[in-house]
C-alpha cells in the first residue's frame, strides 16, 4: 500500500500565494531560447550591386562589427560574377574585378582583418554556394587591437 503524502496547511497557503504571482516567475526555457538564438544567428552581408571599393569598405566594417559583437561565424554573399562587365573589357582582370575573387583577396591582404579570422571557406549550397563565403572569427577577448 502506498503511503499518502499530506501537505501541511502552511505549505499549501505558500504555494497558492506563489502561483497567484506568476508574472514574477522566470521562464528558463524562454531565456535559453533567447540567448541561444543570439548565439546561433549568423549575420549576412550581401554585396550584390556594390562596386569593388564600396564592397571592400562594407566588408571591413562588417567584419569589425561582427568581431566586436562576438559572432563566431558570418556569411558574405559576393555573387558568382555571372553578370560582371569585366568579361567585355580587355583592360580589366576578369577574376580580380569580380567580388567573388577580390573580396577574399582583400581580406587576406588586410593584416587587421586577417588577425580576427580563423578560417575562410566557400559557403554551403543553402547559404549561396560558390557565390558566398563563410568567415569564422576568432574569440574577440583574446585579441588586443
Amino acid at each position: 500500500m502506498k503511503k499518502k503524502y499530506t501537505v501541511r496547511l502552511e505549505d499549501k497557503s505558500d504555494w497558492l500565494s506563489f502561483t497567484k504571482k506568476m508574472e514574477n516567475i522566470n521562464d528558463k526555457e524562454l531565456n535559453y531560447i533567447q540567448s541561444s538564438s543570439r548565439i546561433n544567428k549568423v549575420p549576412k552581408l550581401d554585396l550584390h550591386g556594390f562596386s569593388l571599393n564600396e564592397a571592400n569598405k562594407k566588408v571591413k566594417e562588417f567584419i569589425n562589427k561582427s568581431f566586436k559583437d562576438g559572432y563566431k561565424k558570418i556569411i558574405i554573399i559576393t555573387g558568382k560574377g555571372l553578370r560582371s562587365k569585366s568579361y567585355n573589357n580587355p583592360y580589366l582582370s576578369e577574376k580580380l574585378n569580380m567580388l567573388k575573387y577580390s573580396v577574399p583577396e582583400y581580406i587576406k591582404d588586410n593584416d587587421v582583418l586577417i588577425s580576427k579570422i580563423k578560417k575562410i571557406s566557400e559557403a554551403a549550397q543553402k547559404d549561396g554556394g560558390e557565390g558566398a563565403i563563410y568567415i569564422y572569427l576568432k574569440n574577440n577577448n583574446k585579441i588586443k587591437e
